[in-house]
């Protein structure tokens, strides 16, 4: 066999992880959509475009990685009243959100950064105490579970 061989197989068997990234969801903060102890596969942030509203995002918070949705893009002032989530005073429909948080929270000016929030509000550790992140902090968006 020639001594290339094993390094290329190694390296072609690897090549999908320089595009995706494995992300193990811990917690319930994004119950139901994603769910403690499962895997959330990513793009990688370098491969896809700026986030969106609306998208689950692998990022690097205070605690270390976790899964979150993006609610509020740069610019934005995003706020809480009652179960119902306003970006710049427009209320935005949320179906994924199952367990709402019942009392006004916020606002949150988003400044350069992306506010990003659990779908399980009362249990999620999220934009609410961390802030908005900065497009730095993004490293994969989720694939749909």
């Amino acid at each position: 066999m020639k001594p290339w061989v094993p390094a290329a197989a190694l390296a072609l068997a690897l090549s999908p992880f320089l595009l995706l990234r494995p992300s193990p969801v811990r917690g319930e903060s994004m119950a139901p959509t994603h769910r403690e102890g499962r895997i959330a596969w990513g793009l990688r942030a370098w491969a896809v475009a700026a986030p969106a509203r609306g998208e689950v995002w692998v990022v690097r918070g205070p605690d270390g990685p976790s899964v979150k949705r993006v609610l509020g893009l740069p610019g934005e002032t995003v706020e809480l009243k009652g179960p119902r989530l306003y970006v710049e005073g427009r209320w935005i429909d949320e179906p994924y959100v199952r367990w709402p948080e019942p009392q006004d929270q916020g606002p949150w000016h988003c400044g350069e950064g992306y506010l990003v929030l659990g779908d399980n509000r009362p249990l999620s550790r999220d934009g609410r105490v961390w802030g908005p992140l900065p497009r730095a902090a993004f490293l994969a968006r989720v694939s749909r579970p």
